[in-house]
């Protein structure tokens, strides 16, 4: 792959992205730091249960092993982490699962929250009844190590010359949504502006389009639109409305780090073609988080079959599978 060469409009305020589609995995975990604060937003990932009815390959689980090590290797570095929303891709739960989370019961979250001021979506307000009850547990398990716990919708914190902002709850995805709502992050420092935007989807919200225009990022990295599910779990019209809204963010901000939803469609670039020609004829660009670090992309989800055919796992693999319906699963043997 050629690498990609873009003006990076941020050069106070570092960068890191951790974990994403465009890293193996279902993420947007990714570490900001400024001369005031290091904050780690939304430190989760997961993998795809199933996808074309198959279970993660081999690469996919080793991929997430590695990012494991990590995400908590960051969560060392930083005094805040974040939670949007309390989706497992996106917060680190503490019960043992190594089909999807890769969590050891509740290690792998202490790793991620201990002694950590953690800013999190309201568990009370504007939250579904399945995110309500991930939220309170959370608050029972992993939360219990942090420093703090503090609810940030909507609110601004202050470290030094650095402000870390919250919006207001807006939809995950479309206005009527089943899946509730995130929170989206603005981190600021002596004037550049990061905006962190998880599971929008586009976004297919005209709200949450006006308050990232308003917002006026120099950089976004956001959850784009879940192509992959066009036609059957989402609606045609509401995947145009969301890339629609995308053409109006690319035309704004000079650089776009498009991520998650998105790039589970194996292609999601060709049905994106004129969300690109936008950017390009503004003299913007977009760029996938593995792009932004200067890495390779690594699409696995999307490529799992192809995974299979390629590179069939081995038949200790193969029985281990077989165990998938047991209420208790141990490790994958890789």
């Amino acid at each position: 792959m050629e690498k990609v060469e873009v003006k990076n409009p941020s050069s106070k305020i570092k960068i890191t992205p951790l974990a994403a589609e465009s890293f193996g995995v279902r993420s947007m975990c990714t570490l900001v730091e400024t001369p005031d604060v290091k904050v780690l937003l939304d430190g989760g990932i997961s993998l795809a249960p199933f996808r074309f009815s198959l279970p993660p390959h081999p690469n996919e689980f080793q991929t997430i092993a590695r990012l494991r090590k990590t995400i908590a290797e960051a969560a060392d570095k930083a005094q805040v982490t974040t939670i949007s929303h309390y989706h497992f891709d996106h917060h680190t739960p503490s019960f043992e699962d190594w089909v999807v989370n890769w969590t050891q019961d509740g290690e792998t979250a202490r790793q991620i929250y201990q002694n950590k001021t953690v800013l999190a979506k309201n568990t009370k307000e504007k939250i579904n009844a399945s995110q309500r009850q991930r939220a309170w547990m959370f608050q029972k398990t992993g939360g219990k190590h942090a420093k703090t716990l503090e609810a940030a919708d909507g609110k601004t914190f202050t470290y030094g010359n650095t402000s870390l902002r919250f919006s207001e709850a807006v939809a995950h995805g479309s206005e009527d949504s089943m899946l509730g709502w995130v929170i989206m992050a603005v981190v600021e420092y002596e004037g550049e502006r990061f905006m962190f935007a998880p599971d929008i989807q586009g976004p297919m919200s005209s709200r949450t389009l006006e308050l990232i225009l308003d917002a006026k990022p120099s950089l976004i990295m956001l959850g784009g639109p879940p192509l992959y599910l066009g036609g059957f779990r989402v609606e045609l019209a509401q995947l145009e409305l969301g890339l629609r809204n995308l053409e109006r963010i690319v035309e704004a901000v000079p650089l776009v780090i498009l991520e998650h939803h998105a790039l589970r469609d194996e292609f999601w670039k060709s049905k994106m073609e004129t969300v690109f020609q936008k950017a390009a004829q503004s003299g913007h660009s977009i760029l996938t988080a593995a792009e932004y670090a200067g890495k390779e992309n690594l699409f696995l989800e999307s490529k799992r079959k192809q995974l299979y055919n390629e590179n069939p796992p081995s038949s200790e693999f193969k029985a281990w599978i077989k165990t998938l319906n047991n209420k208790t699963i141990a490790k994958p043997p890789l």
